[in-house]
């Protein structure tokens, strides 16, 4: 019964019987159902990373992590009070993130070396969501409430990414697109941050980059005493910096102790920076508290908002807008940033895993009162220079921080604004791009230096939400202008000699006939046999592209080759309409000319960069050959080099080729967008079943005349019993490379004269 239903099935579509065995999809999917249950608990090991290596942990690793976390800490602190400040958020929020941070993605990591905190670029981007709602709703939701939500959100969000395996979408976002938005938005942060560092107020800090610079310049005149602690803190932190890199050079024994005195700037100028506030303030706050330079003032000390979060609905619906380039922030920072240590650390990270961990992280900081945190640049190069051993050195980062929320709060009131200012702008002035980098943007390719001007420009013009989207919608539309026009080349052959001791060897190979500035100008070019054309395309071969490859083929083909039927002969009237012919003058040239032209024979396509084909793509080639055995007047061999998948040669096989038999007896439309409804389709269903029963003889009797002898090109050596078909018998128009296709293809010509 089963058999006899499943002929039905078929009868009742109208599939033709197999005449070659190709790939199936049980074939596909039993490699995704091998041992279900050993795949899932792989899957769930695989989310704690840490259990790979908590076991092994010795000595020699506790030393490095116990040295880079302390170190870590010490700079973090400092660096989330001051970032909370950006975010426009009570600078103890900023060490609730800190801590939440480093404690609980050592659990989740597959890299050692990043440090998850706040950071400069998603702390700029939560003040402008803070300010959007704030706008939209004016006093309805306190900032920390905000940032908390959003927090939330955007933790579950990436947290759903990973647990799909859905972190390859970051790949669709290119380095120079990130390095855009990044360098605009630190020159955003730094412009922003300008202000406060000279003491100068009455203007809005977040408004667009160009518009801070000049009503800052405007307010110059209006500098306070807050520029004496801003201006001096930045000179430290530079000139200690450069004079430590100077040392390191020229003392290199000494290196690391030269490396760990410029690690300690950050805490050390701020604690000088505190001494001297707190000496010049601490007589002159006045009865009403107003002190003569702006300090940092009461910071609760603790963890005060431990709790299930708040999450409301409203909240949610008004920053909805905001969340998708909150959402790409946060993890396309965080990826790549781990990335770049794995590879200068030589070793690899788990994208989708590193996705679920700051899932985790900013999902569970909102129970915290912590607002979104993502990898830092600065702070994760540090670590990775301190020596660090394993994840496990955020947990004395965390000691740190906790440290100083319960036992230095009394400290941080004094901490002059200014000073917090300077550490802002020497920290983003890292995330700019350098000069030389941006040059090798352009040297390997100038539309992508292109794509990073544009994010620049437009963060600094714009906002840094619009220079995400800009960067990465140009990024998108660029691949696609890639996949859709891609390149392809006729190609013709050269041979290369090689000569060793008591030996000559030579080969042939095939490079473009046209001069594209790869192939020595003085090399001559041989084109394959009169009657060949031999072709690559240099993609994936889909829907955006098919036409491309129809156009160059039929185009070619046309131009070169000569027309199969006389039309001087044939009346105006019965020429189709979109070929009326030369005019009556010019015929006799035209006939002239067409006789001189090759008769096309074969077309060889090399499909060794063709990874994917489809439906349309399939459906074009056969038009392409329809076309093209209308010219010519005669059926055209479809020769075929390097095929990749099997996929791929069961696409081509359902669109009648590389099967050797002639082409009226092969489908001619297999992607019919509107089915006929007019009889026509009962008889090409009658037509396609006769033509697949004399396939099946055609492939009894044996291949085709024009196929005949090409088999043993395709063979291989089983030592001294003779040689057996490397590819099937029922595919000769298959083959193994380019080489042995063309000569197949060329081997034909014989058959025909």
């Amino acid at each position: 019964m089963a058999p006899s239903a499943k002929e039905l099935g078929k009868n009742i579509i109208g599939y033709p019987e197999r005449i070659v065995p190709v790939v199936t999809v049980k074939d596909w999917v039993s490699q995704f159902s091998r041992d279900p249950l050993q795949q899932a608990k792989n899957y769930i090991v695989g989310l704690f990373p840490i259990i790979g290596w908590i076991s092994r942990y010795n000595l020699g690793w506790l030393t490095g992590d116990v040295i880079a976390g302390l170190t870590v800490g010490i700079v973090l602190v400092p660096q989330g009070m001051s970032y909370a400040q950006i975010a426009t958020l009570p600078v103890q929020y900023g060490l609730y993130s800190s801590f939440v941070g480093v404690l609980i993605y050592c659990f989740f990591a597959t890299s050692k070396d990043v440090s998850i905190g706040p950071v400069a670029v998603m702390s700029l981007t939560v003040s402008q969501i803070i300010t959007h709602v704030d706008d939209a709703h004016p006093g309805k939701w306190e900032g920390p409430e905000i940032a908390t939500t959003v927090a939330f959100i955007c933790g579950f969000i990436v947290l759903g990414i990973g647990l799909l395996r859905l972190g390859w979408l970051v790949e669709f976002i290119p380095a120079p697109a990130v390095s855009g938005f990044m360098t605009g938005s630190a020159i955003n942060i730094a412009a922003g941050q300008v202000p406060g560092l000279m003491g100068i107020t009455g203007f809005n800090t977040r408004a667009s980059t160009y518009l801070v610079i000049i009503d800052t310049l405007k307010g110059l005149p209006l500098t306070t005493r807050d520029a004496a602690f801003g201006l001096t803190g930045l000179f430290a932190l530079y000139a200690i910096r450069i004079l430590c890199d100077t040392c390191s050079k020229r003392f290199p024994r000494r290196a690391r102790i030269f490396f760990f005195i410029s690690v300690f700037r950050n805490a050390f100028v701020i604690v000088v920076l505190t001494i001297a506030s707190w000496l010049y303030t601490r007589h002159r706050g006045g009865t009403k508290g107003k002190f003569p330079i702006k300090i940092l003032g009461t910071v609760p000390a603790g963890l005060q908002h431990v709790g299930q979060p708040t999450i409301d609905p409203e909240l949610v619906s008004a920053l909805a807008g905001e969340l998708p380039v909150a959402t790409i922030i946060l993890l396309l920072e965080h990826i790549a940033i781990s990335k770049s240590f794995g590879r200068v650390n030589n070793y690899k990270i788990n994208p989708n895993q590193e996705l679920i961990a700051i899932g985790v992280t900013n999902t569970i900081g909102s129970c915290f009162g912590a607002y979104p945190a993502t990898g830092s640049f600065s702070r994760s190069a540090l670590k990775s220079k301190s020596g660090v051993r394993t994840p496990a050195a955020g947990i004395l980062s965390a000691i740190v921080v906790i440290v100083a929320l319960y036992g230095l709060t009394p400290a941080f009131f004094w901490i002059p604004n200014a000073g917090l200012s300077a550490v802002i702008i020497h920290a983003v002035a890292d995330l700019v791009a350098s000069p030389r980098q941006v040059y090798s943007y352009w040297r390997v390719s100038p539309l992508e230096f292109l794509i990073w001007a544009a994010a620049v420009l437009v963060t600094i013009f714009s906002t840094i939400e619009i220079g995400v989207y800009v960067s990465v919608c140009v990024s998108l539309a660029l691949l696609l202008i890639r996949v859709a026009h891609p390149r392809g080349y006729f190609l013709g052959r050269i041979t290369l000699r090689t000569e060793s001791p008591g030996s000559k060897d030579q080969r042939d190979v095939y490079v473009p006939l046209a001069r594209d500035g790869m192939i020595n100008p003085d090399i001559k070019v041989t084109p394959p046999a009169p009657g060949v054309i031999v072709y690559r395309f240099e993609e994936s071969y889909l829907y955006p592209n098919s036409s491309i490859v129809n156009s160059a083929l039929v185009d070619y083909v046309k131009a070169n080759m000569r027309r199969g039927k006389d039309m001087s002969n044939v009346k105006l009237s019965d020429r189709p309409w979109n070929d009326p012919g030369p005019r009556q003058s010019d015929a006799a040239y035209e006939q002239e000319r067409n006789a001189s032209l090759p008769d096309i024979h074969a077309v060889v396509l090399d499909f060794s960069t063709v990874s994917h084909i489809d439906t349309t793509a399939t459906q074009a080639l056969i038009d392409t050959r329809n076309e093209i055995e209308r010219w010519a007047d005669h059926p055209v061999e479809f020769h075929f080099a390097s095929i990749l998948s099997p996929w791929i040669r069961r696409a081509l096989v359902a669109g009648g080729f590389g099967v050797g038999t002639l082409s009226s007896r092969a489908p001619h439309e297999i992607a019919a967008v509107v089915p006929y409804r007019d009889g026509l389709g009962d008889r090409q269903l009658s037509d396609l079943r006769q033509n697949a029963r004399e396939q099946v003889d055609d492939i009894e009797k044996g291949p085709s005349p024009t196929a005949q002898g090409k088999e043993s090109i395709n063979s291989f050596e089983i030592g001294a019993t003779g040689y057996a078909p490397l590819l099937p018998l029922c595919t000769p128009f298959f083959h193994l490379d380019l080489a042995s296709a063309v000569q197949a293809a060329e081997s034909g010509l014989a058959y025909r004269t």
